[in-house]
């Protein structure tokens, strides 16, 4: 029990670390009636208007955050505009401010009236215009406009649901996204290509691949028609895409997405604010004060759930042989091929009851724990789950069926009745799932 009291607190503690807002105020700040962001320098003597795009689980507070930073310089606007889709609402209380209430991880029609607004704001932005454009992980549910003219809400809803439940490596189901919208690949910047743009990112994907946060709303696109179609020709069977969708994917209507060389990207930068590599610092910090030796393994990124708890538990079990107490940490996401009849659950809950099945299979002693950043893990209400060499027999002994949750994508349920469901509640921040093995000699 003790290995499990410092799981949580590691998780439960990096979590309380991870602060957007101090990531907003380091990067953010007015002097001399200079905006400085992130290494830019924008005279806002150059400015009559400035418009804020705010998308994604931590939307509000990374808005929240950027307006108190540039406060001393709003008052010599004419015009400031702000959209905010995010799951929670701003703390802030101005007028200025339009706020729709996002969706996740399915697009609804408020998801379509945000994409609406949005667009209208920045077509109507000028070259004396600064866009400020704040994009978190989950944005791409948020706001939505397919390309396609006879596409259907239905459809809509069928096709993302068919991402979802693929078990699609993420970068590959948002090659698809950019592709299928208007709001997506880059297309809020063309949208917005007379104006002078910023894009600040709180990312929930590999380092790498910085266009992928969100689908990559105000940032070039690398990917192509021809890599989309290649996708859903290998996974076709699996993707069960709607007709009309299929149709649209090799139609004229699915237009390229707009490369680097593309004009709205000559006065237009980015730059990450926080990222994964924050969630293994503060828990490394947090495991190394309770004398672990910490090792970071980020290799089973996009793993099939299956293959990475193997691997994660091998790596763990050779890492024991050297040192008495060990902390392996891992973040990224996990696939899960969900079963069209299935119960409650997420990745982090699947690959942790995986987890479980396997120490009491090879008679092993260890403590994982697997969470999200952002507080939601599937269609649950937990972040993410507990378990250990006990959690299979104490599931048995209590009439649960582990293995069946294991079949049902039910892992929540098995979870929530074991008592060892994480349960955070959404944490206005999204910095991708963080993995926590623990051996102690």
């Amino acid at each position: 029990m003790k290995l499990r009291a410092i799981a949580k607190e590691i998780f439960l503690g990096t979590l309380r670390r991870i602060s957007v807002s101090e990531a907003i105020r380091s990067r953010v700040q007015y002097r001399n009636r200079q905006l400085h962001v992130a290494g830019r320098v924008y005279p806002m003597q150059q400015f009559h208007r400035l418009a804020v795009i705010a998308i994604g689980k931590a939307a509000a507070p990374m808005a929240d955050a950027l307006l108190d930073a540039i406060d001393p310089a709003l008052s010599g606007f004419q015009y400031i505009d702000s959209i905010v889709v995010g799951p929670t609402k701003p703390q802030r209380d101005d007028s200025r401010v339009r706020y729709f209430r996002g969706s996740h991880p399915f697009s609804d029609q408020t998801a379509h009236d945000a994409a609406d607004a949005i667009l209208a704001l920045l077509q109507a932005c000028d070259e004396a215009t600064l866009v400020i454009f704040l994009v978190s992980g989950g944005a791409s549910a948020m706001v939505e406009k397919p390309l396609g003219a006879r596409i259907s809400l239905e459809d809509e809803a069928l096709f993302q649901r068919a991402l979802v439940q693929s078990g699609l490596p993420i970068t590959q189901m948002n090659v698809l996204r950019k592709h299928f919208s208007r709001v997506k690949g880059g297309r809020l910047a063309v949208a917005a290509q007379r104006a002078a743009q910023c894009t600040l990112l709180i990312s929930d994907v590999p380092h790498s691949t910085p266009h992928v946060i969100g689908s990559g709303p105000s940032l070039p696109d690398p990917s192509t028609i021809q890599e989309c179609r290649r996708i859903i020709h290998v996974n076709l069977a699996s993707l069960h895409l709607p007709d009309r969708v299929l149709a649209f994917f090799h139609g004229p209507e699915c237009e390229e997405t707009p490369k680097l060389d593309h004009p709205a990207f000559q006065r237009a930068h980015s730059a990450l604010l926080l990222s994964s590599d924050d969630l293994t610092a503060s828990a490394g910090e947090l495991a190394r004060r309770d004398g672990f030796h910490v090792v970071v393994d980020n290799t089973c990124d996009d793993w099939d759930y299956r293959e990475a708890a193997a691997y994660l538990l091998n790596r763990l079990s050779g890492l024991r042989q050297q040192f008495p107490r060990v902390c392996l940490l891992s973040v990224g996401e996990v696939s899960v091929q969900i079963p069209p009849a299935h119960g409650l659950g997420g990745r982090n809950q699947q690959f942790a009851l995986e987890c479980a099945r396997r120490l009491d299979q090879q008679n092993l002693s260890a403590t994982v724990l697997s969470g999200g950043s952002d507080g939601v893990d599937g269609n649950s209400p937990a972040a993410g789950a507990i378990c250990d060499e006990t959690t299979f027999q104490r599931a048995a002994a209590s009439g649960l069926d582990p293995l069946g949750a294991l079949e049902r994508f039910d892992s929540f349920t098995l979870f929530s009745a074991l008592g060892d469901a994480m349960l955070t509640r959404p944490t206005g921040n999204n910095l991708r799932d963080l993995r926590i093995l623990l051996s102690e000699a």
